[in-house]
């Protein structure tokens, strides 16, 4: 087994919550049918391709690092050529904030290939909608002989450093979410985020079971500040 972990990191991402066109809100966190988007167009997959469904079959987790805050965007737009008239479009985003995805399987060479694709994509990438590129290249890192799981267990904190540094505690409780087979002794629901289909003219999404956890991280940055601040009271 290997697992891809890769970080989100961006001014803006948005994510799959349900909408209407008057108004777009967004998850806490990357749902897994927007990481599927994204893998697809780095590999070349057209919205009518099938081949996104066989990315269902990865094993999912994500890890809020950096929660962000929300974001507030209304947009005109003019919905007719031949009538007058506009549409007020009410879009929210998240501003600021860092995940750490984990991705997993068995089959290796998939691995590789979506690694390679990631970092050589045919497609732009973004993070939900079309207006959310990524902040640069992407951080990507190959873990083998680990689930997603502990991957994101074993990571240490990768919060932007002017956040940890903000944050005047030593540790972080570190949201996860994950596909629900991942931590079985955990409740789960359901959600509807599972890949159907991209096609524009007959977009869908089937239901997968999820769950959360939490992972407690240290704060660096706080514990370096703390120390320093010692050396200076001891040495008066």
């Amino acid at each position: 087994m290997k697992t891809l972990v890769i970080r989100l990191a961006a001014p803006l991402q948005s994510y799959g919550d349900p909408a209407s066109f008057e108004k777009r809100t967004t998850f806490r966190a990357p749902s897994k049918s927007a990481i599927i988007g994204m893998i697809g167009a780095a590999l070349g997959f057209r919205r009518e391709s099938d081949d996104y469904k066989s990315l269902n079959d990865l094993d999912f987790a994500v890890r809020v690092d950096q929660p962000g805050e929300l974001l507030s965007d209304f947009q005109i737009t003019r919905y007719s050529l031949k009538k007058s008239g506009i549409k007020l479009s009410h879009r929210i985003y998240l501003q600021d904030a860092v995940f750490m995805v984990a991705l997993s399987s068995k089959q290796d060479a998939l691995m590789e290939e979506i690694e390679y694709a990631l970092r050589h994509p045919k497609f732009q990438l973004y993070f939900g909608r079309r207006s959310n590129p990524p902040a640069g290249i992407l951080k990507i890192k190959m873990c083998p002989d680990k689930t997603a799981i502990n991957v994101l267990k074993e990571l240490p904190w990768q919060a932007s450093v002017w956040f940890q540094r903000k944050y005047k505690k030593d540790v972080f409780n570190a949201r996860i979410y994950a596909d629900a087979k991942l931590v079985p002794d955990r409740p789960n629901r359901l959600i509807k985020d599972g890949v159907g289909s991209f096609n524009q003219k007959n977009r869908y999404y089937e239901y997968r079971s999820v769950t959360e956890d939490n992972i407690i991280l240290e704060n660096s940055n706080y514990c370096q500040r703390k120390n320093a601040d010692h050396d200076i009271w001891a040495s008066i």
